[in-house]
């Protein structure tokens, strides 16, 4: 690996005008194929084998013109203070209102609130239901400009009016700290190369490989479905391992000019050692994104497909056009510990000649003295990390999970405001009305059965009120609409679905007939158990996938079942600060957070895959360092201190910069985004500043020897895929005598 790597790297080098084109080319076709490309469609959203699924499935067969797929809104009226909506005056404003939505060339049918009995007991709020032919993505700019300025011309009339449903859709947008997240990284790579060339080239490349990776998928969203959310992922995880990756490279490139290898050679040795870090931390991060496919629901396929796809292209970029854009930069990339002129690089190298005059030893750097301190201490550094991060997973016990609703909506939004207003006029549960689809085809009496499922629901405690059931024009299948006592999101909710789907089991064995729950409440419902009960199984395969994979890398047992325990610790730690922000509230202020609830159902399966591969990033970078110094004849506690030496200061730089970049995503108006980007940057900060900086160290330090025992036949079996750059060092060891400056390299390393 390492040998064939070293190859490429000197080969990008010298070839830096062809690479550099390649790169380019495939950026521009990227973009022309996203400009081109149709606007992306509907994106479905179906979870197979659930419940809520087949009985959608069976709604598009059996009622063929019902358009369930169809986007849908609710213009929700409230007459002013002292008059009720069934005021003559109050009721021509709406009416006017209802035939004006009925124009709409997109809407399939209006319903009136007068006869649709949709007024409050009250008659304080009333509603009309718009039902669209297409879905809320495909929804065209003048229809949605149409309903609001339905609703406007109502206000206009004095009423207060707003809108609630999935019509006016929209593509959450990131906000400003987006932006500020890449600046805190620029900041962080000029201070940690102390160059402003240097600290650039990551930037650059980074921007290069999202740019790619998300125009190829703006170019595919309209023919494989994907969402918005794909996208944003992709962006969000594209950018931090395509700076990391690339600021691993350049700064290990550095240490090899700092030993005085040339160019050419130092980008050789760069791409072949923390080249070969890149690609098995690439891996890990590919493996934990590919293996959501295993929890079976399309979208979160798709997502981890799309960001598995950018993080191939970043490590792709990583290894070929760093080192060319190396030979473009020349001696504005100083070795490591000289700074530019820019950044007082002359009065630098000044006072550590003068230092080298003196004879005076240079003093170690931070990763040093800290390394040097829990090899000392490692008992108590390993309790008080331990202790640290399960105080904060205690949170994590108390998580609920769900998918938000209007209601999770910040109260700005006309949607927020429409929830409201239906909760208070009709009930919490009106907000999220149950569907049970009735199917008689194998019944004798289908009405009678139909009678059977809408009396037997009547009497299920939590129910406010049952709709007579309406069948279809064969008569062989019929919808009851049902209206629970509480909020979408509630527990009480969630136990009345599966009371329901209790009784269906009893109206089978009584009428043959099959009774079906689904709707939206339902639908989120059946996804929280999918992934619920696909969380084991998916921790299961990705953990096992990637510690057999870090033991072909560190040819050790204990090492990565150490790695696979600071990940859990760290992963559990981050979702006790999920819990704790937007379910508890704390903070939520200052994370933007204005309503508080269930956690995202995929939230604890998205931070075990992503968090995984991303903790395994720093694994790699940080241990591969040592056993490069214990496999070149150190000691275990030296080696311990060796590969913090080197890799301390890079390591905690990429660590702030993915922090910084999936920050920057709170500021996203998508809900779901915002708690992703919270999320994995805390668990960032947990698995790199605690487990990889603390807990790591003081275990390796307790074990000595052993962190690095492998059985003999497994050492045989194992593929030796030199990681350390082991080869090279032979490799150039044998033909020293032929060139004497590469020999005088090697003894001064």
């Amino acid at each position: 690996m390492a040998t064939f790597l070293y190859k490429l790297g000197r080969l990008a080098f010298r070839r830096r005008h062809f690479v550099a084109l390649i790169w380019v080319a495939l950026l521009t076709l990227a973009g022309v194929g996203a400009a081109s490309a149709p606007a992306a469609g509907t994106t479905s959203f179906s979870i197979p084998g659930t419940e809520a699924q087949k009985a959608f499935d069976l709604l598009e067969q059996r009622f063929p013109g019902m358009s369930a797929d169809g986007a849908t809104a609710r213009v929700v009226f409230k007459a002013p203070d002292g008059q009720k909506m069934t005021d003559a005056g109050n009721k021509a404003t709406v009416e006017d209102t209802v035939k004006e939505l009925s124009d709409g060339s997109e809407v399939a049918s209006v319903a009136d609130p007068y006869t649709a009995q949709a007024v409050s007991k009250d008659g304080t709020v009333a509603y009309a239901s718009v039902k669209y032919d297409v879905s809320g993505m495909e929804l065209q700019d003048s229809s949605r400009d149409a309903l609001e300025d339905a609703a406007q011309d109502a206000r206009d009339a004095g009423l207060t009016v707003e809108i609630g449903g999935d019509a006016l859709q929209t593509v959450p947008h990131t906000g400003a700290t987006e932006i500020i997240g890449i600046g805190v990284a620029a900041v962080v790579l000029v201070i940690t190369f102390g160059s402003l060339i240097a600290a650039g080239l990551p930037l650059l490349t980074a921007l290069i490989g999202v740019g790619i990776g998300i125009s190829t998928i703006t170019a595919l969203a309209s023919t494989l479905e994907l969402g918005s959310t794909t996208s944003t992922l992709a962006m969000m995880i594209g950018l931090a391992v395509g700076i990391d990756y690339a600021l691993f490279i350049v700064s290990r490139y550095r240490a090899e000019l700092a030993e005085g290898r040339e160019r050419e050679e130092a980008a050789g040795r760069a791409v072949g050692t923390a080249g070969s870090a890149v690609v098995f931390a690439g891996l890990t991060v590919v493996i934990a994104l590919v293996g959501l496919s295993v929890v079976n629901i399309p979208m979160l396929t798709k997502m981890g497909i799309a960001a598995a796809g950018t993080v191939v292209i970043a490590v792709l970029i990583a290894l070929t056009m760093i080192p060319a854009l190396l030979g473009y930069a020349g001696k504005k990339v100083q070795p490591a510990g000289k700074k530019s002129r820019w950044m007082g690089g002359k009065r630098a190298d000044k006072k550590a000649a003068s230092g080298s005059e003196a004879g005076r030893p240079a003093k170690p750097n931070l990763g040093t003295r800290w390394a040097s301190f829990v090899v000392r201490r490692p008992i108590a550094i390993l309790l008080l990390g331990v202790v640290g991060l399960g105080a904060a997973a205690i949170p994590a016990s108390s998580l609920e999970l769900g998918l938000g609703d209007d209601g999770s909506q910040p109260t700005s939004t006309t949607q927020r405001r429409a929830y409201d207003l239906l909760s208070d006029g009709f009930g919490p549960g009106f907000n999220g009305p149950l569907m049970v689809v009735v199917d008689a085809k194998g019944s004798g009496d289908p009405d009678a059965a139909f009678k059977q499922v809408g009396d037997d629901i009547k009497g299920i405690k939590n129910v406010v009120a049952v709709t007579p059931a309406a069948p279809n024009k064969a008569g062989d299948t019929a919808t009851i609409t049902v209206i629970p006592d509480a909020k979408p999101s509630s527990v009480t909710t969630e136990d009345l679905v599966h009371a329901i789907r209790d009784k269906g089991a009893e109206v089978k064995a009584d009428t043959d007939a099959t009774v079906l729950v689904t709707g939206s409440t339902a639908m989120n419902i059946d996804v929280s158990e999918k992934l619920n009960d696909a969380l084991l199984p998916y921790l299961a395969l990705v953990v096992g996938l990637a510690f057999l994979l870090l033991i072909v890398v560190f040819r050790s047992i204990l090492v990565p079942l150490k790695a696979a325990l600071g990940f859990l610790l760290s992963v559990m730690a981050a979702l006790g600060a999920v819990v704790a922000v937007f379910q508890w509230g704390w903070f939520a202020g200052l994370m933007g957070v204005e309503e508080t609830g269930p956690v995202m159902s995929m939230m604890p399966i998205f931070m075990v895959g992503v968090v995984f591969g991303l903790a395994m990033d720093y694994e790699v970078f940080l241990v591969t360092r040592m056993r490069e110094a214990y496999v070149h004849g150190e000691k275990p506690s030296q080696a311990v201190v060796t590969g913090f030496k080197y890799g301390a200061r890079v390591v905690s730089a990429a660590a702030v910069i993915m922090i910084a970049v999936f920050a920057g995503f709170i500021g996203s108006s998508e809900s779901m985004v915002k708690m992703i980007g919270f999320g994995l940057a805390i668990a960032v900060f947990f698995d790199a500043f605690i487990v990889r900086m603390a807990i790591v160290p003081a275990v390796l330090a307790l074990l000595g020897k052993k962190a690095w025992w492998l059985p003999k036949w497994l050492d045989r079996a194992l593929p030796n895929v030199d990681v350390e750059g082991e080869g090279l060092r032979t490799d150039a060891e044998a033909k020293g005598s032929e060139d004497p400056d590469e020999d005088r390299a090697l003894v001064r390393a």
